[in-house]
């Protein structure tokens, strides 16, 4: 029987976004996981962490160097008969960590039929044909754009921001404007439909604008931001609907811009909510939902997926006719976009933990296959015993020291490492760091599936 247990070696994906060197989350914590034959580059982008099965970049089990995949194929009690029946052996989740320098591509991940039709498709550019709904939670400050605006602020942009209705189209512009005049009530399911077919009209226009029309544009954009950063996107009679802080606005077209010469993707930013989230906040992406992300160092957790349909941002491939096609168009403000944590009673703190502050909070999207705990034990001796669960979890440590204990086994933790803990098993995180101010916090995050039915708090379905 295999201890279920495992310290795992991950690997980490250098794309051009990612943060350089040591500056990068993701490469610190590779490097802690990795066998001797891993060093940072310093001059090298280093983007994604990846925790999992997921053939792309497997897992490893750090003592024996088999993959995650093959251990718990090979022992169906490490994932559970229910859960390795449902997912073909294989972890429902991927969990990630990103280290973003630059914008990431403007993108939404297919749902389960559309990515099936994908991967039949165009493999090459669709490599797998599951959905990828994703949680992203912020390690350091970040900055992403997700979901759509509220109507009233695009319009809003479409009569302050003279390139961007240039290249929508003057007339589509107005036919939009005058579609959603006072009709953003979501109580009426025809007008909502009415709206999302009108934005899906504006946004596949601005989409299909030519490289000619999108240089031309843009030039005009940055100058505007560079020249009149005060009043840069506002209105001098509409005030009320002007951006909080216009040399904001400005800065981050400039920044872009700086990122991405004259991509549709500057103009694709005044459609989006830019969101910022402070450590320990989170947002949840449901298949078919737009979104980039911009910077920041954030714990990702997905079902187990690499496709996406990208359209700005990126020399990768774009599929602009596809996304144009797949998004939801659902419109709401920042705060709906946020998934706020809520408490887990299957977290049992001791005193110590409970004496100073010490929390384990859950981040629960409306899926089944994955769920995230967030603990941060405060003081050393601060202690947290997590109950059994049905399913498997990945537990990584992004600040401070301790050690992990599961049946007769015990780990030392570290800053990056990971561990996989198998189904049905108990177990026991505990801060062993020196000292009791706040600079000892011990944090772990753990992603894990438990399918243990709708009533279950756990996945509060």
């Amino acid at each position: 029987m295999q201890v279920p247990l495992l310290r795992l070696q991950c690997g980490v994906n250098s794309y051009d976004w990612g943060k350089v060197g040591h500056e990068s989350a993701a490469a610190k914590y590779a490097a802690t996981t990795a066998s001797a034959g891993f060093s940072i580059e310093p001059e090298k982008p280093y983007a994604e962490l990846w925790m999992g099965t997921h053939p792309s970049l497997p897992s490893k089990d750090v003592e024996t160097q088999r993959t995650l995949l093959d251990l718990v194929r090979d022992n169906v009690a490490l994932m559970s008969p229910e859960v390795t029946e449902r997912y073909g052996g294989k972890l429902p989740f991927l969990f990630k960590v990103l280290s973003i320098r630059k914008a990431l591509s403007i993108q939404a991940h297919p749902n389960k039929k559309l990515a099936e039709n994908l991967h039949a498709r165009d493999p090459r550019n669709y490599p797998d044909d599951n959905h990828k709904p994703e949680m992203t939670i912020a390690i350091t400050p970040f900055e992403g754009l997700c979901g759509f605006r509220p109507l009233a602020e695009i319009v809003h942009f479409l009569k302050a921001v003279a390139p961007l209705r240039y290249l929508v189209g003057v007339q589509t512009a107005s036919d939009f404007e005058n579609a959603v005049k006072g009709s953003e009530d979501p109580d009426h399911p025809e007008q909502m439909k009415a709206n999302k077919d009108a934005l899906r009209t504006l946004f596949t226009s601005l989409m299909k604008a030519t490289p000619a029309e999108i240089e031309a544009a843009a030039k005009e954009l940055v100058t505007s931001a560079q020249s009149s950063p005060e009043t840069f996107a506002s209105l001098v009679n509409t005030p009320d609907t002007n951006p909080k802080n216009p040399a904001e606005v400005a800065s981050i077209i400039i920044r872009l811009n700086e990122q991405f010469p004259n991509d549709i993707g500057l103009f694709v930013f005044f459609f989006l909510n830019f969101v910022t989230l402070e450590p320990g906040e989170a947002m949840f992406l449901k298949a078919d939902d737009i979104h980039a992300y911009i910077s920041g160092d954030i714990v990702e957790c997905m079902a187990s997926s690499d496709n996406v349909v990208r359209a700005g941002f990126t020399p990768k491939f774009k599929d602009v006719d596809t996304l144009t096609n797949m998004l939801t168009y659902s419109y709401a403000p920042i705060e709906e976009q946020k998934l706020e944590p809520t408490d887990y009673p299957y977290a049992v703190l001791n005193a110590s933990a409970y004496s100073s502050g010490s929390t384990s909070v859950l981040y629960d999207p409306p899926i089944e296959e994955f769920s995230v705990l967030k603990t941060d034990l405060r003081r050393t001796g601060a202690k947290v015993t997590f109950d059994p669960l049905t399913g498997p979890s990945i537990l990584i440590c992004t600040s401070g020291m301790g050690k992990i204990s599961v049946g007769n086994k015990t780990e030392e933790v570290k800053e990056g490492f990971v561990f996989f803990v198998g189904a049905n098993a108990e177990c026991v995180v505990e801060n062993t760091g020196i000292g009791l101010d706040e600079e000892n916090v011990f944090t772990t995050f753990k992603a894990f599936c438990d399918l243990t039915g709708d009533e279950d708090i756990v996945n509060g379905h």
